[in-house]
């Protein structure tokens, strides 16, 4: 028997919110409130892996390789873009400073604008919209001719990436199995490492002056992402509506026939029927959750995980803008690589952090989220002490650096991946797109804005004690969102969203354990 066959429950009696119409999985109509039982989360979460699922995640994963060629690919050109001949009057410590702040800025404003839209009309539409955003705005980079232009449109790519960052998380979260939930996340974060490590490797070959002249290599670079973000606007077409948001939003039609129409797919690839979903939630279908209800969601209930999701964000946050954008200053400050070689450096440690989400991905799901997202956190923040010790001491050449980092950021690269899964996963359903744009644009605004500005003025100086002061910030928020971490870090691993915190809309508080607050601090022992 398929999951779409199982009996459904008795509809409820009439009443508000309730009509005919109102069952299992359905509603009356598109932009209709009522009064609607489903299945659609169990029989989601209950799905073996898939060719399906490898849709979701080369559709929706990608994003990340764009985002790791774009902050990559300006951190290893800022020395050539401050050089004579290069067709742009900017200095290295502006880009690595002010124009890597702008990027961070326009990502914060930009998770904020299009965090509000994903939760009111869905995740589909808008992570359309943003990659367009992106696409447009990096090729109006690579058009550059001043300053001012470079920095406007480094903001408005930036306001693009930000956006993708809630309509995917949302997306990927909801349509994900939980079992599988935290390792895909991770992996799926983790890959923007994979750009981080094509965008160093190009930046090898548009800088070499043999090959390009000075002044258009690096507009080549901007030109490549947006090539690559055309095939994966082409790829994404085929991603379906998030079925969790389908059927809170009044199209519980749509969800139930997507849902069935997956279901019979994996049915015919693996050969067998699936097993009876877990059970049923009620909910009273609703067009859209207003700020209001969305803060005091967020801050009432949930404010240990709110204190969790800012800790984590401003320590990886701050770890991650300010050596990413500042990587390449400090080679050919230090230790008088040259601009063009510094690719190859980069690689190294972008490799490291690929490595991290992808070997240690697994253990979120089986050992468990605090342990692994604390250890993560605060290895990698003693390791960066270590780090700043040997470079105080002169110990470190170019490469001893590099090793050292690519370790660090092993380590590190996993825990930051679990922000973002971490942020998408314990707060309910109607407010997941805003809770992730939200702890975002403020970690972010906190440590990715001041990062690299604190980092480019710091290491500027030339003055190793400066530099090791830098690693040392962000060695102490790494190793202080860990602590946070080992406090208050959920026990999500393997569970419904739904059961890690119910839904606004949730009706029939008897249904579950907890009841209408199930999954709330008050009802959940974190």
């Amino acid at each position: 028997m398929t999951a779409s066959s199982t009996p459904a429950a008795p509809p409820p009696p009439p009443g508000p919110g309730t009509g005919p119409g109102s069952g299992p999985g359905s509603g009356s109509g598109p932009g209709s409130e009522a009064t609607v039982t489903t299945a659609v989360p169990a029989r989601l979460d209950r799905l073996p892996w898939s060719r399906w699922h490898w849709m979701i995640v080369i559709g929706l994963g990608t994003v990340w390789i764009l985002d790791g060629l774009e902050v990559t690919t300006v951190g290893n050109i800022a020395s050539r873009l401050s050089e004579e001949g290069s067709g742009l009057a900017i200095s290295s410590a502006q880009v690595t400073g002010i124009a890597a702040a702008l990027y961070v800025a326009g990502a914060c404003a930009g998770a904020l604008f299009f965090g509000r839209l994903t939760d009111k009309f869905g995740r589909k539409k808008l992570f359309m919209v943003t990659l367009a955003v992106y696409l447009g705005a990096t090729a109006l980079t690579a058009l550059s001719f001043d300053a001012w232009w470079f920095f406007l449109f480094r903001f408005l790519t930036g306001f693009g990436i930000g956006g993708e960052y809630a309509a995917i998380n949302s997306a990927i979260d909801e349509l994900i199995p939980s079992k599988y939930r935290g390792r895909v996340d991770l992996i799926i974060n983790g890959s923007y490492w994979l750009g981080a490590i094509g965008g160093s490797l190009l930046s090898v070959v548009m800088l070499n002056t043999d090959i390009f002249p000075k002044d258009l290599g690096w507009r080549l670079t901007f030109a490549m992402g947006v090539v690559l973000g055309l095939v994966i606007l082409l790829v994404r077409r085929h991603v379906p509506e998030s079925p969790r948001w389908q059927f809170i939003h009044g199209r519980g039609e749509e969800a139930e026939g997507l849902v069935s129409a997956v279901e019979r797919e994996i049915e015919a690839e693996k050969g067998k029927p699936l097993p009876p979903p877990a059970g049923e939630i009620t909910i009273h279908q609703r067009k859209s959750i207003g700020f209001g209800l969305i803060a005091k969601t967020v801050f009432r209930d949930y404010p240990k995980r709110a204190v969790l999701g800012l800790s984590l964000f401003i320590g990886q946050a701050f770890l991650y803008n300010a050596i990413t954008f500042g990587f390449g200053a400090i080679l050919t400050k230090f230790f008088d690589i040259p601009s063009g070689s510094t690719g190859y450096y980069f690689a190294v440690i972008a490799a490291g952090n690929f490595l991290g989400p992808l070997f240690l991905g697994k253990l979120f799901d089986t050992v468990g989220r605090r342990i692994m997202i604390s250890s993560t956190y605060i290895v990698s923040g003693v390791l960066l002490f270590v780090t700043a010790w040997l470079f105080d001491r002169g110990s470190l050449s170019a490469a001893t650096l590099t090793a050292c980092w690519c370790v660090v950021l092993f380590f590190a690269s996993a825990g930051a991946s679990s922000a973002y899964l971490t942020v998408s996963e314990i707060f309910p359903m109607e407010t997941r797109a805003m809770a992730i744009a939200f702890f975002y644009a403020i970690g972010t605004a906190a440590g990715g804005i001041s990062g690299p500005l604190i980092f480019a003025k710091l290491t500027e100086s030339g003055v190793v004690g400066d530099t090791v002061l830098a690693f040392q910030i962000g060695a102490g928020l790494m190793c202080a969102a860990g602590l946070v971490a080992a406090a208050f870090a959920v026990k999500a691993e393997r569970r419904s969203l739904e059961d890690i915190a119910a839904p606004l809309s949730m009706v029939a508080p008897e249904a579950g354990p907890g009841g209408g607050r199930q999954g709330r601090e008050s009802g959940v022992t974190p």
